[in-house]
């Protein structure tokens, strides 16, 4: 399969195109995480899957924080795919996959080390405490197989596949369902069986998809005979993607105080919470999808020099995303109690369940445009502003807002609230942001600093 470059022909149809690959494997990657709850949840216990839905947090903070980085890896790729950049692009690729191998084994290393104090740190009830804390451990030791995944995957979609990665994880999700499956109901290992049929599902993926860049006669192909490192390669991804990764891992970490306030109400308001969570991370994924689209279309358009047909990519993908999130939006409404049961058959769990669901579904359309923005952003190469403007939102003013709010209205209505508050605040500081076109110069001044370096290494 070749790479496909997104600097000619129909932007509508790039953009769809390239992103129902990205949705179909988003929510097969999504099956991991949900699977695991809806068989603990019915299988094993409430607290089991209380369990399961504190740990999102803290397993959001270290991944978010690297994939980040990956991230600002492939900005950096598919602006080189799209200059043409053979020698610059190999580079690129294969300095990215070193530094994941690093940095993989040491956040394995800190979430092994350090789930226990997490978990207490965010108030996790004594009942959940045992489960959780084995659940993230045997997580955090798969850990690598993840983050290898998702760059390598990343790397692919740099240079316009967005197919195979799809292929990979349909099958590891259907690995990790069967294991799921077998751990928990044939061999009766709770918790501790999800959670490993979780990993070796994630090995599997990362194992076909660095298979597939080895094999590869493209020039993005993976050559582990000769081995390419660009430490300025390095630090421009740095630039990129540290930003990126510093606003995921904080906004984990703060909703790690989030989930401290829901953990108040007791493990049936967790095990709702951890319900809905779940159904929300599925309805706001073409949203994520359309973004990740953006972020390789304005990339690799930029990096042709074509500004107009960049900036005509990110309106257009705003008008697909906030479409297909409002009739989503539509629907969870009819049905939400409904799927809220697929987790759970108690009735109190489905009562806290549904109040996250009224409480936050009105308000999706607002993750369209921060979403989007964001990755268009990142595709410039301007990382910052997103770091900042979503720090800004989801820390800063979500902690103030629950802080203060809290010791007004202890209710678990305004907790629930305090998230789409955030949505709206990121949303209007993004759009005026991008509006003022900064990022435009911050991309032609990066891109004239590698010019003069490549002119001098020559």
């Amino acid at each position: 399969m070749k790479a496909k470059s997104m600097t000619q022909g129909s932007i509508w149809k790039h953009i769809i195109l390239f992103s129902i690959p990205l949705l179909i494997g988003n929510i097969f990657q999504q099956f991991y995480n949900t699977v695991d709850s809806i068989v603990v949840g019915n299988y094993v216990s409430k607290e089991a899957l209380a369990a399961v839905g504190s740990s999102g947090p803290i397993i959001n903070m270290l991944v978010g924080f690297f994939m980040g980085l990956s991230t600002g890896a492939s900005v950096v790729i598919s602006q080189y795919f799209g200059a043409k950049d053979e020698q610059r692009l190999k580079q690129s690729v294969q300095t990215s996959l070193l530094m994941t191998v690093g940095l993989g084994l040491i956040l394995t290393i800190i979430g092994i080390v350090f789930a226990p104090t997490l978990l207490r740190f965010m108030s996790t009830p004594e009942d959940v405490m045992p489960e959780s804390s084995l659940y993230l451990r045997i997580y955090f030791s798969g850990l690598l197989g993840l983050v290898i995944y998702n760059m390598a995957s990343g790397i692919l979609r740099a240079v316009g596949d967005s197919r195979r990665p799809l292929y990979f994880l349909c099958f590891s999700s259907i690995i990790n369902i069967l294991l799921d499956l077998l751990f928990v109901l044939v061999f009766h290992m709770g918790i501790e069986g999800v959670a490993y049929a979780t990993i070796i599902a994630q090995f599997a993926s990362a194992i076909l998809v660095v298979y597939i860049l080895i094999r590869s006669q493209e020039s993005y192909a993976l050559d582990i005979k000769n081995w390419l490192y660009s430490q300025d390669i390095l630090k421009r991804i740095f630039m990129i993607g540290l930003p990126a990764g510093i606003q995921q891992s904080i906004t984990a970490f703060s909703n790690i105080f989030v989930q401290g306030y829901i953990n108040a109400f007791g493990s049936s308001c967790m095990a709702g919470w951890s319900s809905y969570s779940k159904i929300d991370t599925f309805v706001i994924l073409p949203a994520q999808s359309i973004a990740l689209a953006s972020t390789t279309f304005v990339g690799q358009n930029l990096g042709a020099r074509d500004i107009p047909r960049a900036k005509e990519g990110t309106k257009i993908s705003l008008y697909i995303s906030l479409t297909t999130t409002l009739i989503l939006s539509i629907l969870l409404n009819v049905g939400g109690v409904t799927m809220l049961k697929i987790f759970s058959s108690e009735q109190e769990v489905i009562h806290y369940g549904h109040i996250f669901l009224k409480c936050c579904s009105p308000f999706y359309v607002c993750i369209c445009m921060n979403q989007i923005y964001a990755g268009a952003l990142r595709g410039a190469g301007d990382s910052t502003a997103p770091m900042v403007i979503m720090l800004f939102s989801f820390v800063v003013f979500r902690q103030i807002l629950l802080f203060i709010g809290t010791k007004i209205i202890n209710s678990i209505y305004f907790v629930a609230l305090s998230y789409p508050m955030g949505w709206i605040v990121c949303s209007l500081l993004m759009y005026i942001y991008y509006k003022k076109e900064r990022w435009l110069s911050i991309f032609l001044h990066a891109q004239d600093t590698t010019d003069t370096t490549t002119l001098t290494q020559d």
